[in-house]
C-alpha cells in the first residue's frame, strides 16, 4: 500500500504543477498598461553627488473605479535639486499616489511629471527607476542572507561599499554582532528581524544604490522615538546632495525638510 499512497502524492503534485503553469502562462500573456513611448531615450542622470529636480505640473489622476473628483486634482509643486521636501497629509490624501506617479507606475490623466525637466512618460521607464531610490513603509526582504538583501540595491557593489552603506544606516554593528554576521539569514519576508532592523536594512539598500532622488515613504515609522531622532540627526550627512521626498505624518521628521507640501483630498492645502 505504501507505493500506492506515494503515487497519490505524486499525482497531487503533478496536478498542482499544471495549475501553476497555467497561472504563469496567463501572467506572461498580460500586456502592461504602461509602456515606453516609441523611440524613447534613457533619462540623463547627472553625477551622483548632484540631485535632480522633481516637478509635478498640474497633475490630475484617479485610480480605476474611483468616484469622479477623487484622486489628485491639479497638483503642482517643484523640488529643487539637492533639497528635501516633506509631503504630509491624512490617510487617503494622495501622498503615496505621488510616489507611484514619480516611478511611472501610472500615467496622469492630464498634466506632467518631470525629472530635471524631462517628462517621465517620454523617457525609458528603466532609466526613470534607476534614478530613484525608495525606502518603503513595508520593507520587502528575501529569505536569504542579510548581505544578499543589502546588495539587492546594487549587485556590483564591493563589500567595502556595502559596509559603508550599513554603517550610514546604523545597522553595521548589529549585523556584525549576529552569530553568522553578514551571512545570517533574515527569514521569509525578514521575519527574523524586528521592524526597526528591517527598516534600516531598507535604508542601507537604498543608500547603496546611491540614486540622485530618494523617496522616504514613512521610512521612520518602525523606529522608536530615540531611534528616529538618531536617524534624522544623521540624515544631513547621509542625504547630502540628494533630492529627497519625505512622505510622512510624524512631526519630528519635518525637522530636516527644506519645504513642506500638505495634501488634503488630493489637492495642495499648503
Amino acid at each position: 500500500f505504501t507505493p500506492l499512497n506515494f503515487l497519490g502524492t505524486v499525482y497531487n503534485v503533478i496536478i498542482q504543477a499544471f495549475v501553476d503553469l497555467r497561472n504563469l502562462s496567463e501572467l506572461l500573456a498580460e500586456n502592461p498598461d504602461i509602456v515606453d513611448a516609441p523611440g524613447a531615450q534613457a533619462l540623463p542622470i547627472p553625477r551622483k553627488s548632484i540631485g535632480m529636480s522633481v516637478e509635478f505640473r498640474d497633475v490630475f489622476f484617479s485610480y480605476p473605479g474611483q468616484t469622479p473628483g477623487s484622486g489628485l486634482q491639479g497638483i503642482s509643486f517643484y523640488v529643487a535639486p539637492g533639497t528635501t521636501t516633506a509631503i504630509v497629509g491624512s490617510t487617503g490624501a494622495g501622498k503615496t499616489t505621488i510616489s507611484r506617479m514619480l516611478f511611472r507606475f501610472y500615467d496622469p490623466r492630464s498634466g506632467q511629471v518631470l525629472l530635471n525637466g524631462y517628462d517621465v512618460s517620454k523617457v525609458q521607464q528603466k532609466s526613470v527607476r534607476r534614478a530613484i531610490g525608495i525606502v518603503p513603509q513595508d520593507t520587502v526582504l528575501f529569505n536569504s542572507t542579510i548581505l544578499e538583501n543589502l546588495m539587492y540595491g546594487r549587485h556590483d557593489a564591493t563589500f567595502e561599499e556595502v559596509e559603508a552603506a550599513a554603517e550610514a544606516a546604523q545597522i553595521k554593528s548589529f549585523i556584525e554582532g549576529l552569530p553568522d554576521g553578514w551571512q545570517s539569514t533574515v527569514g521569509e519576508r525578514g521575519l527574523k528581524l524586528s521592524g526597526g532592523e528591517k527598516q534600516r536594512v531598507a535604508i542601507a539598500r537604498c543608500l547603496l544604490k546611491d540614486p540622485p532622488i530618494i523617496v522616504l515613504d514613512e521610512a521612520t515609522s518602525m523606529f522608536d522615538p530615540q531611534g528616529e531622532k538618531d536617524f534624522l540627526a544623521e540624515c544631513a550627512d547621509i542625504l547630502a546632495g540628494k533630492t529627497v521626498l519625505m512622505i510622512t505624518h510624524r512631526p519630528v521628521a519635518l525637522s530636516i525638510a527644506d519645504r513642506v507640501v500638505e495634501l488634503h483630498d488630493g489637492q495642495i492645502a499648503y
